[in-house]
């Protein structure tokens, strides 16, 4: 352990590290239990998907641990997988085999961006409130896709939305969500995993969730999905923008994560810089890479290694140790395929909580900066479509400093992107 991860150098032991595995997989675990409910919308087959999840994330969270030696952990990313399901597939008509397609895609474009120093490039071209706003917008899209899956909102033909009936699986809803929102102010680790699982307990006390049959089993097969993406089918007009937004979104979500865990984790250099970050981001786009494969979507650093990194993570160690509980997880695949829409949904609702806090570092009394940033966080729920807001982000920020004559604050990779943005409306 001391050869693979340098504990000494990391001022840590494998003890600390192990207990900081095992916080990090219990404040992320929710998301084998929620990747699996909104892809399967998609036609996708939901046991392969468990399994394919659980994969997923310990093959990415492994890859982190031996290549970068850092205590983060990866999973397919919130935000994504409705991005995958809601604008790709119900959206724009795509199958999943093409969505898959579209992934891998975007993966490969960022591995090359990471390797040949484009990335960098990218990012200081796009401002930072912009890009909080991206956060942001997906948070309260998450959130809206949350209140529908238990049933708070629905649709309504005079209104196009209205609140819902409280039947028992909107009341067991917002019990979830309420013991998850307890348990979260408490500071419980695994917060939103303990009120997945109480609530589906309330579900099975009230009759709206059946027993499994056992509990412990071989995993499902992940062969209806795995390698069946459609790389060709994904290489249309229709879906250039959703490649390019699928790379920013995981650009900006990987970035966030390890800007907020560097300082923690003690990753930070004598200059001042993130250490290894490009070998972090590479690990990122790698994953991806195998997850579309595999059959999800784009997987990514999940921002949870924070609380790992809070006890005492500090190497890979803490990324292997939740990797591996990722792998256990794959026999408990009956327990998995029980849990319900409703239990599911409040996590949705309180991950757009968190995502939403973003718009606490955005300058709204700045109109340059308040007009697309708006636009961005309102049309991702309006549109049900997270590619579409960003394009209008994007456009509006160029057209916003073209009529206050400060051109030169776009730099030439934002005319770019600006292009491909009006590329993306176009074939709406």
């Amino acid at each position: 352990m001391e050869r693979l991860f340098q504990l000494k150098e990391h001022g840590t032991t494998v003890k600390q590290e192990i207990i900081a595995g095992i916080t990090t997989f219990l404040t992320m675990a929710y998301i084998i239990f929620v990747n699996p409910s909104i892809l399967s919308m998609t036609g996708m087959d939901k046991g392969a998907l468990i399994t394919v999840t659980c994969l997923a994330s310990a093959i990415g969270t492994a890859i982190t641990a031996f290549w970068v030696n850092a205590p983060l952990a990866m999973a397919p990313g919130m935000g994504l997988n409705a991005f995958f399901t809601f604008t790709l597939v119900l959206g724009n008509g795509a199958t999943w085999e093409q969505a898959l397609g579209v992934v891998f895609i975007s993966g490969v474009i960022f591995l090359a961006l990471t390797f040949s120093g484009l990335r960098e490039k990218i990012i200081d071209a796009i401002p930072a409130e912009i890009r909080l706003a991206v956060g942001a917008g997906i948070g309260l899209f998450i959130a809206f896709i949350g209140m529908q899956g238990m049933g708070l909102i629905v649709s309504n033909p005079a209104t196009i939305v209205s609140l819902g009936k409280f039947n028992l699986n909107v009341v067991l809803g917002l019990i979830g969500f309420a013991i998850m929102g307890f348990l979260e102010m408490r500071k419980v680790k695994g917060g939103i995993l303990v009120g997945i699982v109480l609530t589906t307990i309330l579900g099975i006390i009230f009759g709206a969730v059946e027993l499994p049959s056992q509990i412990i089993s071989m995993p499902p097969s992940p062969a209806p999905i795995a390698l069946k993406l459609d790389v060709l089918g994904a290489i249309k007009p229709i879906f250039l923008g959703s490649i390019f937004s699928f790379m920013f979104v995981d650009l900006f979500d990987s970035l966030g994560t390890i800007m907020a865990c560097a300082h923690e984790a003690e990753m930070i250099d004598e200059k001042g810089k993130i250490k290894n970050v490009s070998k972090i981001l590479e690990a990122d786009a790698v994953a991806t890479v195998i997850g579309s494969l595999l059959g999800t979507s784009t997987t990514t650093t999940f921002v949870e290694s924070a609380s790992g990194i809070a006890v005492g993570g500090r190497t890979g160690l803490t990324a292997l140790t939740t990797a591996i509980l990722f792998a256990i997880s794959l026999f408990f695949s009956p327990l998995i395929g029980v849990v319900p829409a409703f239990a599911t949904a409040p996590a949705l609702i309180l991950v757009g909580v968190y995502m939403f806090k973003n718009l606490l570092d955005i300058n709204f009394h700045n109109i340059e900066v308040a007009i697309p940033c708006f636009l961005i966080i309102i049309l991702m729920p309006l549109t049900y479509s997270i590619s579409i807001g960003i394009s209008f982000g994007f456009i509006s920020y160029i057209l916003v400093c073209i009529f206050n004559k400060k051109i030169s604050h776009v730099k030439p990779i934002m005319w770019a992107i600006g292009f491909f943005s009006v590329i993306e409306l176009m074939f709406k």
